[in-house]
This record gives C-alpha cells, structure tokens and sequence, in this order.
C-alpha cells in the first residue's frame, strides 16, 4: 500500500516544497508554510496505466440547450446581502463569508434565515456553538422561523451524507476551520483539512445545486485563515470590514462568479442585531461638526451606488524632527504624494507640520476621486479656515497639480444634490458629458488645485446658517 506523503505548502501563495522552511522562497513570507499530506490516489500513483476508462461523452450538452429560464437566484430577504451578491444567492453556490471575530458574520446569517425559512427549508450546521446556544442567538434575533433546522457536528463526511439524505434547499456552514474529515490525520482548522472539507462540500452543492453559505475566520493580516485555494474553490468571496468597536459594518465581496465585486454594503449593529443601512450617505453624515477646519465632504462610487463620505485632517505643529503623518481610511502614500504636489505647486509647507486624517465611519477610499477632497482640508487645515459644509468636492489630482476627470459624474451629483449640498468642485474636463442646467446648485469646474483653491476662498468668507 502507497503511503502518504508529506510537503509543506505556502498559505500565501499556495507554493510547494519538500521540507520546511520560515521563509517563502516564492513570495517570501515568513512563517507561512503549513504541514500538508497529499493523500495516494486508488492504485498508489497518479495517472495509473491501469486505472479503467470511464467515458462521459453522455454527460457533454451543448450550450444552446442548457435551459435558464428557471429562477436561479434566491432573494435573502436582505437587500445589501443581495445587492453585494449580484442579486441574490444562486442555486448550487458557494459563499465564503469572512471576518474578524465578532464582526457579525453568524448574526447576518441567522438573521437571513427568517426569511429564507417562508419558502425553503434550510439546514444550519454548527461545529462551533451547541443547538441550545443557537437557539437563544434566534430567539434574541427574532428568528421563529419553522423551516430552519440545527446540526451540531463537526464530521465533513457525515454532515454531507447527511445533506444527500435530506436535501434541504440552503445550508449554512459555521465554520470552515471547525470541519474535519477523519481520514486525515491533521487537525481541524490545518490547511489540508480546510482545503479537502471546502472540496467535499463544493462538491455536496453542485452535485445537488444547492446553495451554500461557509463562514470563514481571519488571521492577523485580515485574510481568511488557511489556504488561499480555499478562496478559489468556492464562488464567492465576501468580507466583513469595520471596528468592534463602532456599530457600523461594510460588507464588501472580493470575488463573485456571478456578480460585480465593486458593490458594497452597509450595517449597522443594533440591539436585535444587523440592521440595514439604505442610505449610507446620510449615516456617514449625520454628525458632521460645523465651524471646524480641515473637514470636506467627497463621492465615492462603490459599484453603482454613490456614496458621500467626510474626510478629516488635522495639520498641527510637530514636537519631532521628523514630522508624524498618519492616514486611516485612505492610502497613506497617496496623502503624502498630496501633501508633496501642495508644496511644490502651491508654496504650501507642511514639513513642520504632523499630519492625520481620517475617512469618518470607518470608510475607506479606494479610488482617487477623494484627492480633491484630501487637498482641500489640508489647505483648510494650515489656514484654520472652516469649509463651506454645504460644498462637496471630487477629483483626481495629478503630478503637475492638475484636476482630473472622474467617471460617473452625474450620480455623483444627483447624490450630493439630494442631501443638500449646495457647492459642488469637480474637474472642468467632466462637465462635458453632463447638462448642467439640470442641477439646482452650483457647479464649478475647474483644471487646477490653484483654480479650486482660489474657489474655496470665496466660500471662507461666506456665511453659513
């Protein structure tokens, strides 16, 4: 009989090696490679000359007769779940969920299971909590639903005979790191036994095309805990992002089959659990101070949805040579190639000066439409004048301290203009694709960081009610 052999296997990049090393010698990261044992095929080798011939030319169809008028989707009875799945959970997926600890992921799915239970039966498989625990979470969450059924095990192989047995409709998976399949020798949560469980259950869904939800946990670095195949095995791929600490959750997919990875959404952490956030604009707004300096109000595009968020910078003398720069929220190299562009074009000096910025509500800005924004409250900031809180301001800025154009202008305004904002600084090349007479505030355009600046000046001396 063939034995099993041992590698070490990278959990960064997925590369092999025979023996053990701290060090990647593919991606370089350190202490990243994890035990793992390739299992011999039937026959001890691979590829056997002997293996006998299985035909399955009476499995191939063609494309043209492939029938989609059925529903292939599930509508979760959460419209930012399905908005971030593409519309909703299509038959015979899979969807990793991950998240730091306590960020929500088993409320969202229990919460999700109330409505999914009026019309279909769903199988709730925990390795984690017993069924009296789950009980008093659904009770605590107002789930009363007649069609969710609970499974306390931890037994990969036993929990899909199980489902083949009595094919429920959805089956949620809590969690991955907890499965284990007895066969191999490995611990539970080991990169074998993840990897092998995620392949026995993606096989369970689509053999049975049925939905299946995986919660997944993070390490330290934030990145779901074991193989990165794991990732690629299954369908989707979503995060939990946000602090402990803070109520609100953004819920953001980094991979989906069948859908847009750019659309994001919002929650906030209540008493009965995870509520949703329709209008995340107004929430990342609604304690907005007055009369402070070096706050300004920008647009993001997260998918098709437009969302408003406050950018925050405090430009305060240094007790230091060298001066400290913090950024949270947005990159900190694009602040400091900002505050670089600031001095060089404008005379500007900040090298004397500690910076820090902040996107309120834990709000990242992952596309260079903010830039503007960042610039003015720097320059807010240094003058210690306030900014007109009714002006809004969106832009890339380049190299040469130029503004540049951003796609999706017209929802970018119609938002701003929706909650009152009055003032609107946007890249001049822009206004060519939409009609401005169309918007009842006013829109400036402009080229250059000096044209905006000098627009920003006359709203210093404006007076705000």
């Amino acid at each position: 009989m063939a034995k099993a052999k041992t590698i070490y296997r990278c959990s960064e990049c997925g590369a092999e090696t025979s023996k053990w090393n701290g060090r990647c010698g593919n991606c370089g990261a350190w202490n990243s490679l994890e035990e793992d044992i390739l299992l011999p095929t039937q026959g001890g080798r691979t590829g056997n000359v002997n293996r006998k011939k299985i035909d399955l030319s009476d499995k191939i169809q063609e494309l043209r007769n492939i029938d989609t008028k059925d529903d292939v989707r599930y509508k979760t009875g959460c419209g930012e779940l399905d908005r971030v799945l593409g519309g909703g959970l299509v038959k015979g997926s899979i969807v990793l969920i991950g998240g730091e600890p306590g960020i929500g992921k088993s409320t969202l799915l229990l919460q999700i299971c109330q409505y999914l239970g009026e019309n279909h039966s769903v199988l709730y498989v925990s390795g984690e909590e017993s069924a009296r625990q789950i009980k008093l979470r659904a009770q605590r969450l107002g789930v009363d639903t007649e069609s969710l059924y609970l499974l306390t095990a931890t037994d990969a192989q036993s929990i899909c005979d199980t489902i083949f047995s009595c094919e429920p409709d959805i089956v949620i998976i809590d969690s991955i790191q907890t499965m284990q399949i007895s066969e191999i020798s490995s611990s539970p949560g080991s990169l074998t036994q993840v990897r092998e469980c995620t392949n026995l259950f993606m096989q369970t869904a689509k053999s049975l095309e049925i939905p299946m939800f995986i919660v997944g946990h993070v390490n330290k670095d934030g990145a779901i805990a074991g193989p990165k195949v794991m990732e690629h095995i299954v369908d989707t791929v979503l995060h939990f992002e946000g602090e402990r600490h803070l109520s609100y959750r953004l819920l953001r997919a980094v991979k989906n089959r069948f859908g847009s990875t750019n659309e994001v959404g919002v929650f906030e952490m209540v008493s009965r659990g995870l509520q949703e956030v329709p209008n995340p604009s107004a929430m990342l707004l609604s304690e907005r101070p007055l009369d402070v300096s070096g706050t300004c109000v920008t647009c993001v595009m997260e998918g098709t949805r437009p969302i408003l968020a406050e950018v925050q910078i405090l430009a305060t003398k240094s007790g230091f040579a060298s001066p400290r720069r913090t950024a949270n929220g947005i990159d900190y190299n694009r602040m400091s190639i900002i505050i670089a562009i600031l001095e060089r074009h404008l005379g500007l000096l900040y090298s004397t000066l500690d910076v820090y910025l902040n996107v309120v509500g834990g709000f990242q800005l992952r596309e260079p439409s903010g830039d503007l924004a960042v610039a003015m409250c720097l320059y807010s900031s240094l003058v210690d004048k306030p900014i007109n809180p009714r002006l809004a301001a969106f832009g890339e800025i380049g190299l040469g301290a130029e503004i540049r154009s951003v796609s999706y202008l017209q929802q970018r305004l119609r938002e701003a203009e929706r909650l009152g904002f009055e003032i609107c600084i946007v890249p001049k090349h822009s206004l060519e694709s939409i009609d401005i007479k169309s918007f009842k505030m006013r829109i400036v355009g402009v080229t250059t960081l000096k044209q905006a600046f000098s627009v920003l000046n006359k709203t210093f001396s404006q007076t705000i009610e």
